[in-house]
């Protein structure tokens, strides 16, 4: 069990793993693990956190909300990036999974997640 999967079990209403919460809306675990790394990165900036998140990954705005919504909404997403932030250290576990976005290491996360979100629509 990932480390992510133990703190979303500690989030109420949240899916218990991240298994569970790709399930609920019909995507990858992959795909769901750096869904939530996005949403919550996004969490604590100015703005609306499913826009954000959707303009770091470049994934449909309705599916990012639906995901945030299987996680229990904004409330629960602000539990979870608490505690996200409790679990790493330095910058924290969030800061880590935020990194997972940028799998080639070149600074823009972007490009990865476009790949990414193709490739689950079908699309090369």
């Amino acid at each position: 069990m990932s480390i992510l999967d133990s703190i979303m079990q500690q989030v109420s209403g949240s899916p218990d793993t991240v298994a569970s919460l790709a399930e609920k809306v019909g995507i990858d675990p992959a795909m769901a693990e750096k869904a939530v790394a996005a949403l919550g990165a996004s969490h604590g900036e100015d703005g609306d956190t499913v826009e954000l998140a959707a303009q770091k990954t470049g994934m449909d705005a309705g599916a990012l909300s639906g995901i945030m919504e299987q996680m229990g909404g904004e409330s629960a997403l602000g539990d979870l990036v608490g505690k996200m932030q409790d679990a790493g250290e330095g910058e924290g576990m969030l800061g880590n999974l935020a990194s997972m976005l940028d799998q080639d290491g070149d600074g823009n996360p972007i490009n990865d997640v476009m790949g990414m979100a193709k490739g689950l629509f079908g699309k090369k």
